[in-house]
């Protein structure tokens, strides 16, 4: 799974997203890209989840660029526990995606296999999402 080799603080807090994506909104590096349509924290598991679903449609054609990465600790508490007593330890580590932020780039393929493993990449991922390609 990804993650940050280390950060500055180790626990952080929950948030908000607002707003929509203020860069990576525009494909910088591949033909085809996967576009996040809503605001959500995506869970390195689930990138990865879709990262794999992705290049083994293409079957290791192409090229494939992730334009995001898990940098914020979530923490939780275990079940059943009282309140009180601090916060709880790190468990995972998310992305916080922004609607118009770009995930995957995608290059070297046709825009039908593009699209398939994109479509593919997306059903693994809790928001909707946007086909795009450059013009």
């Amino acid at each position: 799974m990804l993650q940050p080799a280390r950060t500055k603080y180790r626990k952080a807090h929950k948030g908000r997203i607002h707003g929509r994506a203020g860069r990576g909104e525009i494909l910088n590096y591949g033909f085809y890209g996967l576009k996040a349509m809503e605001p959500e924290r995506i869970i390195s598991k689930q990138i990865e989840a879709a990262r794999v679903a992705l290049t083994r449609y293409m079957k290791r054609a192409g090229k494939v660029w992730l334009r995001i990465f898990p940098n914020i600790p979530v923490s939780k508490k275990p079940t059943e526990v009282r309140m009180g007593k601090g916060k709880g330890a790190p468990e995972f580590w998310v992305c916080r995606v922004k609607p118009g932020r770009i995930i995957f780039e995608v290059d070297g393929v046709d825009e039908e296999t593009a699209r398939i493993a994109l479509y593919k990449a997306s059903t693994k991922l809790p928001i909707k999402t946007k086909f795009v390609k450059r013009y």
